[in-house]
């Protein structure tokens, strides 16, 4: 038993470490994403909801709002925005023309790549100090927790 009391606080110990990484990179990748998307007027839930749409096809407006835990109207507000800016485009289902269809155009495709880019370049830059071998080791066991 003493063991495993051991066992979790190492973990704990590393687990902490690790938390204090994601929030420093959070804290890089929002200014990063704050300065530009401040030059498009987009807010930070707009940008996660075109971050959404750019690994789907469409996403229905019912979808849209549990994604984004908001209500219909509130997910219609977000669409509305990004419909004006460029960002998306609403279709209509060829056996329903009442259900909207939201989709992500290529303005919208072209945000999340630089924002995407942005936070690759500051992982790379983090990376840096790391010889080959702890960054083999560092992808390897990220790619086993997002696995789980």
């Amino acid at each position: 038993m003493q063991l495993v009391n051991e066992n979790k606080e190492a973990v704990k110990k590393e687990a902490s470490k690790l938390a204090d990484f994601i929030m420093f990179t959070q804290r890089s990748f929002l200014l990063n994403l704050s300065k530009e998307l401040n030059k498009g007027n987009v807010s930070f839930a707009q940008f996660f909801l075109l971050g959404y749409l750019a690994s789907e096809d469409y996403l229905t407006m019912t979808s849209i709002a549990n994604k984004m835990g908001h209500s219909t109207a509130a997910a219609t507000g977000l669409v509305d925005r990004l419909e004006k800016l460029g960002y998306v485009q609403r279709l209509h289902a060829a056996d329903d023309r009442r259900k909207v269809m939201v989709q992500i155009t290529r303005k919208g495709i072209d945000l999340v790549e630089r924002m995407r880019e942005d936070i690759v370049n500051n992982l790379v830059e983090l990376m840096a100090d790391l010889d080959s071998d702890e960054q083999s080791s560092l992808l390897e066991n990220f790619t086993q927790l997002s696995a789980e």
